[in-house]
């Protein structure tokens, strides 16, 4: 249990690091730039944005071009802040005043969370005040002011950037060995910040506050793996004990052959004793991708069901028809001929995976998962359609998926697997193992699954569903 004593230490590591802060005019200074003029800039690209926008009548637009501007206003100041928690440990350490921090009799955590507290918070106090000044110069304005539930969104979402981008700038001080290099991992941490806020912004044009909420959940998610990641894989020797970075692909190499090789002298011993290993690793992880895959499904089909329906009996019949036609022009367009061939349905599930995978790698595996709930949310929405133009689900599901999903979707529950169980090897503490070598064992894990399932079964169910699938769902619909 965590008491008052042990959470002192933390206020007193970062209050020594404020106080250092304020002494630096070269933090100060664009911080206050930042703050001040900034949001004045905003608003006189807003006001000719309004000017262009009142000119052709875009009031959908218009309505939501404050709340675009308080998320980008949100995140520059953050963007500054984050050379003040890249320097966190390596720049002390360049300084030499890392020893005496280290000789105190505290532990890493605390270490680490008083760093972390004060990387946080000077970021997001910049952030609100650059957000409140540009409120109070918006409520002198001919602009639509966002409501109070979207104003809660997009400071939840402000909250969220600053927590995930200080956390992954603390990580990366913490495995960095100069300063040089850490301000170079600084654009792996800007830059992927920069294309979500994109997608938050399509949200809030959209409109639709609900997908923004989940955005909320879905960073800061993110944002607390990032946090666990810093705190497993602190160590304060490891500080002291490096000089310089070293890219050995090598090193790399023989590590992931060894970890996916294993002891394995054939490919029936690897099978029965390698993968199958991994496989017994994979159960825990199995079980939740099958839940979450029954939970999209089902919130996709009642969705789909009460929302098109709704939109059905709301739209005349003759706007249908021609959102229909619409739809299968572009389908024939994008869908040609050759589409529903064994090599394109096979290619295009493997690159499904890959993408999964490449999220998931980046994200401690939330946005891995979450590609993994719309493609089981799009199975449940399909059934949905299916019943509301009066076919049985079920049977349409046995005629029309089950034939190749009975290959297909263990190969996707198995890739969703190996994703999972990846983020969660790189939050958990492993004194024995660098963060390099867990993330390597872990994608020589993934990589096994791959190759010895995934990519077989993924195989099989494109041949089943290119050439026996169509068959079948045509001798259903007679």
């Amino acid at each position: 249990m965590i008491s008052r004593r042990d959470l002192l230490p933390i206020w007193w590591i970062a209050r020594r690091e404020l106080r250092d802060q304020f002494r630096d005019w070269r933090i100060l200074f664009p911080l206050a730039v930042l703050t001040l003029i900034f949001p004045l800039l905003m608003n006189i690209v807003a006001g000719e944005a309004v000017d262009f926008v009142n000119r052709y009548g875009g009031n959908l637009v218009l309505d939501r071009l404050v709340p675009f501007s308080v998320l980008i206003i949100g995140f520059f100041p953050i963007t500054v802040s984050l050379v003040v928690a890249l320097e966190a440990f390596v720049g002390e350490k360049e300084r030499g005043t890392i020893e005496p921090l280290l000789s105190t009799p505290l532990e890493d955590w605390q270490l680490y969370f008083g760093k972390l507290l004060v990387g946080a918070l000077t970021p997001l106090a910049a952030s609100m005040l650059a957000i409140a000044f540009y409120m109070v110069i918006v409520s002198r304005q001919d602009l639509t002011m966002p409501n109070a539930h979207l104003m809660a969104q997009l400071l939840a979402l402000t909250v969220a950037h600053a927590v995930l981008m200080v956390s992954g700038a603390i990580a990366v001080s913490t495995q960095s060995t100069s300063v040089r290099a850490a301000n170079l991992l600084a654009s792996f941490i800007i830059l992927p910040v920069a294309i979500l806020i994109q997608g938050e912004t399509v949200l809030v044009f959209w409109g639709n506050d609900r997908v923004l909420w989940l955005a909320v959940l879905a960073v800061s998610i993110m944002a607390a793996l990032l946090v666990r990641v810093g705190l497993a894989h602190f160590r304060r020797e490891y500080l002291l004990g490096r000089e310089l970075d070293t890219l050995n692909f090598r090193w790399m190499g023989r590590t992931f052959w060894r970890a996916f090789k294993g002891e394995a002298r054939s490919p029936i011993q690897w099978y029965r004793v390698e993968l199958a290993s991994t496989l017994r690793r994979l159960r825990l992880p199995l079980l939740l991708v099958v839940a979450l895959a029954l939970l999209g499904a089902v919130v996709g089909f009642f969705w789909t069901r009460t929302y098109l329906a709704q939109w059905l009996a709301q739209t005349p019949p003759e706007e249908v028809k021609d959102m229909v036609a619409q739809l299968q022009e572009a389908a024939d367009v994008a869908m040609p001929d050759f589409a529903l061939s064994f090599p394109w349905i096979f290619l295009h599930n493997v690159r499904a995976v890959l993408v999964m995978f490449l999220g998931g790698a980046i994200s401690f595996s939330v946005l891995g998962m979450l590609f993994f709930l719309v493609n089981m949310g799009v199975v449940g929405a399909a059934m949905a359609a299916v019943d509301l133009v009066g076919l049985s689900p079920w049977r349409m599901f046995a005629a029309g998926l089950l034939p190749h999903g009975v290959f297909e979707l263990p190969a996707l529950f198995l890739a969703g697997a190996s994703i999972l169980y990846l983020g969660a090897v790189l939050v958990t503490p492993n004194e024995q193992r660098t963060m390099g070598t867990v993330f390597i064992e872990a994608l020589a894990d993934w990589a096994k699954v791959m190759v010895g399932l995934v990519i077989p079964l993924l195989a099989v169910a494109a041949v089943v569903e290119a050439y026996l699938t169509p068959l079948i769902l045509l001798w259903t619909l007679r």
